[in-house]
């Protein structure tokens, strides 16, 4: 992108700023996991931000990190998490809650969106007690979010799944070059 994303001017708020607004519209508690010494814009009171242990070691990292957090969230420890990335500034939140029930509705760990033949590691469910195998994963080097997905009981979302609270599923629509920013903002007016 050429500039870090979370800090991205979206409709009047950060894109980072935007993300975390519309989780906390639905889901609590809404925490927010940065690489070590990285500046993210500022957020409401009460939104947790965690740290990467190591830096560049990618999203399994990360989604270690945030789901110590939520089990050690208080008063009561969240069960599930919901993963988003902050590129995603078309999320719905009845997205986010909708991929929660479906994890919720089913006797497996996680819950995560395949459309078009990809899976949406960054916009799904998991549940907080794999963080044991999340930690192992992690300790045998793997660190990509695909293979934990392959090695856990998994309930694969597809766009039917989805369409009664995202028809056309922008909630996965994220942004990794200055054009594909470009034609958000566009799409804004």
């Amino acid at each position: 992108m050429g500039r870090p994303k979370p800090w991205l001017p979206f409709a009047g708020e950060t894109l980072l700023g935007r993300v975390v607004r519309v989780l906390r519209e639905v889901l609590e508690p809404v925490v927010v996991v940065a690489a070590p010494g990285q500046e993210v814009p500022p957020l409401p009171s009460g939104v947790e931000v965690v740290r990467d242990e190591v830096e560049g070691q990618g999203p399994l990292a990360g989604l270690a990190v945030g789901l110590a957090a939520v089990l050690s969230s208080t008063p009561d420890p969240a069960p599930v998490a919901y993963v988003s990335s902050c590129d995603v500034p078309f999320l719905k939140p009845a997205f986010a809650v909708r991929v929660v029930e479906l994890l919720l509705e089913a006797p497996v760990r996680a819950a995560v969106p395949r459309v078009g033949g990809y899976l949406h590691p960054l916009a799904a469910a998991y549940h907080a007690s794999i963080l044991p195998v999340v930690r192992a994963r992690l300790a045998a080097g793997d660190r990509r979010l695909t293979d934990l997905v392959a090695r856990l009981p998994t309930r694969l979302l597809d766009p039917a799944d989805l369409a009664t609270v995202d028809p056309d599923l922008v909630s996965l629509r994220n942004l990794n070059t200055p054009e594909e920013y470009a034609t958000a903002l566009e799409s804004l007016s």
